[in-house]
């Protein structure tokens, strides 16, 4: 399976980005591709969820989803995050900090999904 493609949902394209059960190296690996593919979208277009269950950080691989965050700010209409208890808050605080985003928490990916396509 990809860890980053599209999925339609009430009409809508959402980028999903499966970070599920991934380690470090797979986070930075999957960032970059994240990167790549929202880059190639028309700005201000993309509809973001990130799922994070199961998935391990290192301090390289949160400095990456910083420098991804930060790059793709343009491309990116709204995004949502899924489980990301296993992101230490202050990885959190300082992607949040870093790529001047907010990134709202969600239980289940139908949860971020119902929030990705309300007006």
């Amino acid at each position: 399976m990809k860890s980053v493609g599209f999925i339609p949902h009430k009409g809508k394209q959402i980028l999903l980005i499966d970070f599920t059960n991934c380690t470090p190296e797979e986070v930075k690996s999957v960032s970059d591709e994240a990167r790549r593919v929202i880059t190639a979208q028309p700005p201000n277009s993309v509809l973001v969820l990130a799922d994070f269950t199961g998935a391990q950080f290192s301090r390289d691989a949160v400095t990456r989803i910083k420098e991804v965050t930060t790059y793709d700010r343009p491309y990116v209409r709204r995004a949502a995050w899924v489980h990301s208890e296993s992101l230490p808050k202050v990885f959190y605080d300082a992607i949040k900090a870093f790529s001047q985003r907010e990134f709202p928490i969600f239980e289940t990916c139908e949860e971020a999904l119902e929030f990705l396509v309300e007006d």
